[in-house]
C-alpha cells in the first residue's frame, strides 16, 4: 500500500468513525437493536481502515488526525442533526482541530 492509500483509509476510517458516533445516539444505549448493530458494523469498519492506514502511516500523526475527523466531524453533525449550539467559540475550536489536523498531515 502506498502512503496516499494510507491517507485515504485514515480519511475514511475517520469519517466511518463519525457515522458510529451517531448510530451509537440512535442506538440509545443499545435499546435499538437496528441501530445498535449497525454501530458495530461500523465500528468494525472504522477499526480494520484505521489498522490498514497504521502500516504506512506514523503512528502519532495518524492517529491525531483520525482523532480530530471524528471529534470535529461529530461536533459538526451534532449541530446539524441534533440541534446541539453551533456558539462562536465552539466553531472557532473546530477550526482549531481542523488546522491542526492540516498541519500535522503536511508534517507527516
Amino acid at each position: 500500500m502506498t502512503t496516499g492509500q494510507g491517507w485515504i483509509y485514515l480519511v475514511a476510517s475517520g469519517l466511518i468513525d463519525v457515522a458510529w458516533a451517531l448510530s451509537m445516539k440512535k442506538a440509545n444505549g443499545f435499546a435499538n437493536l437496528g441501530w445498535s448493530l449497525v454501530s458495530l458494523v461500523l465500528l468494525a469498519a472504522f477499526v480494520y481502515l484505521l489498522t490498514r492506514a497504521l502500516t504506512v502511516l506514523p503512528v502519532g500523526t495518524a492517529y491525531a488526525v483520525w482523532t480530530g475527523i471524528g471529534a470535529a466531524g461529530t461536533v459538526i453533525a451534532g449541530i446539524l442533526l441534533f440541534s446541539e449550539p453551533a456558539t462562536a467559540i465552539r466553531l472557532f475550536f473546530i477550526c482549531v482541530v481542523v488546522a491542526g489536523i492540516i498541519g500535522l498531515q503536511m508534517t507527516a
